[in-house]
């Protein structure tokens, strides 16, 4: 078991900070006392296990509005098992109305404080719910005009897929005037080669007619002139 007295400095007075070690305390099953130090600190006398009495002075550093402990002397001593019960020693009757309407009062400014931060969030949050009103339209919008160039897509697509074929049509109809022109090519050669001989054939009867006629005159003449 062990004793431990602590003076708490900072804005221990007037704030509720007493009522506070009292519940820690109480849950730690804590004894002694918490009274009020003058003129700004507060001085605890607590007993206890030694293991809740280390709990017990970390858990009195409290900082939470409108309480702030700066700082804590802690000191021990033997203890003395002489307290039945944690308790706050009062002051003076008026002295404690006064320190209850502080606290009061201060937790009441802190409640307005919140309160317009409160209204001035809610006006920020209506605000924020506007722009994405706007952004929802917008992206319903763009959803809308999405579609629209899908639909201007698809059509582009199928007229695509429609000159396509028309152009393999075409190019079937191409391909089989070229194969008529080739064979009509192929035709004329043909013919062009047949003239060629019959051409041939008709020059070589006439030459060899020619020189049988020349022959003939020749023979004739020799025949005239005693060659024979």
């Amino acid at each position: 078991m062990k004793r431990a007295i602590v003076i708490a400095k900072g804005e221990v007075q007037r704030v509720g900070y007493r009522e506070a070690v009292e519940k820690i305390a109480r849950r730690l099953h804590i004894t002694g006392f918490i009274e009020n130090l003058k003129p700004y600190d507060v001085r605890i006398v607590a007993e206890g296990e030694d293991a809740n009495i280390s709990k017990f002075i970390e858990q009195i550093e409290i900082k939470k509005f409108p309480i702030d402990v700066e700082s804590t002397e802690v000191g021990f001593d033997t203890y003395k098992g002489e307290f039945e019960y944690f308790e706050i020693k009062r002051g003076d009757w008026h002295e404690e109305l006064l320190e209850r309407l502080d606290t009061a009062g201060a937790l009441l400014y802190k409640s307005v404080e919140l309160g317009g931060k409160s209204v001035e969030l809610g006006g920020k949050s209506v605000e924020l719910g506007e722009k994405n009103v706007k952004l929802a339209e917008r992206t319903v919008e763009l959803g809308e005009k999405s579609v629209e160039l899908g639909e201007k897509s698809v059509a582009i697509g199928e007229r695509s897929v429609a000159l396509g074929e028309e152009s393999v049509s075409i190019g079937k109809k191409m391909l089989k005037k070229q194969d008529d022109t080739i064979k009509a090519i192929e035709r004329g050669k043909e013919e062009i080669v047949t003239e060629i001989k019959s051409l041939r054939e008709d020059l070589r009867s006439y030459m060899e007619d020619r020189f049988a006629r020349i022959e003939d005159e020749i023979e004739a003449i020799k025949a005239k002139i005693g060659m024979d």
